[in-house]
């Protein structure tokens, strides 16, 4: 899934103010889409590890590659074919 977060996105003027970049939290909204897109439904969602590696710019695209299926899903997020994040997701109340 690709996606790119537009340069008048709300959370960009506190994240930083004069070189935005885009917050994990949004990069992870995105990884959430993608599970859900792929038919997925990760109820009692959880993040047992996530690395962010490199930022992302307003206007920059990226994509979503996801790996696995409920309740356990690996991901990583690109731009191009430079690692931006990676990490696993997966649903359920923990073991």
């Amino acid at each position: 899934m690709q996606f790119s977060v537009p340069f008048d996105h709300p959370c960009l003027p506190g994240h930083f103010p004069g070189q935005p970049v885009v917050p994990g939290v949004l990069l992870l909204d995105h990884v959430l889409d993608a599970i859900h897109a792929g038919g997925g439904d990760p109820g009692g969602l959880r993040l047992p590890r996530v690395k962010f590696m490199q930022p992302l710019l307003p206007g920059e695209l990226a994509r979503v590659e996801l790996e696995g299926a409920t309740p356990r899903w690996k991901f990583r997020v690109l731009r191009g074919e430079t690692l931006l994040a990676s990490g696993e997701v997966t649903a359920g109340a923990p073991s």
